[in-house]
């Protein structure tokens, strides 16, 4: 049985960034427990020239509505790139997860073949709907919480692969 553009995406979006939840409320833990100053966590980055803890989770965020609302053509809600806190950046995965939870099996239906075109700065590919999903959208998406758990790893959380695996709802 094939498997559909739905299933290859709402779900997973929905997993991954229930995921991405689950792992800030361990590195808010931390904080908490070590007494560091939450912001610390927040604002910290692997390398100068890569984006923060924040950063990272903002453009989990984006992928994940955005290559929702181009395949089916649903506007997704705007969100301002403006966190600073973990109880923000949770809130900006609750109102992600309830705009990509809103999105039904039909209006996925039939985008396999819906052409997709990006303009990203000097980077202006053309996709069908199923190789986007599956070439750029979903690593683009999996980079992003990879290196938000990274971040919180290299910062001392005690997380580990079944933190990032596991089944959260």
């Amino acid at each position: 049985m094939p498997i559909s553009m739905y299933q290859a995406s709402v779900p997973v979006f929905v997993h991954g960034l229930s995921v991405l939840s689950h792992l800030l409320r361990q590195g808010e833990a931390h904080a908490r427990d070590t007494g560091i100053d939450p912001a610390t966590l927040v604002d910290a980055r692997l390398a100068p020239d890569m984006l923060t803890l924040s950063g990272q989770v903002q453009r989990a965020s984006d992928t994940s509505k955005l290559s929702i609302e181009r395949l089916s053509g649903v506007p997704a809600p705007r969100l301002e790139d403006s966190e600073k806190t973990f109880a923000e950046l949770y809130v900006r995965i609750d109102k992600t997860i309830g705009y990509v939870k809103g999105i039904t099996e039909a209006e996925l239906t039939g985008t396999e073949s819906k052409t997709i075109e990006l303009k990203l700065r000097d980077f202006n590919p053309t996709f069908t709907g199923m190789s986007y999903l599956f070439t750029f959208a979903l690593p683009n998406f999996y980079f992003h919480i990879t290196t938000a758990y990274d971040i919180l790893r290299h910062k001392g959380v005690k997380i580990g692969k079944r933190d990032y695996l596991q089944l959260v709802t």
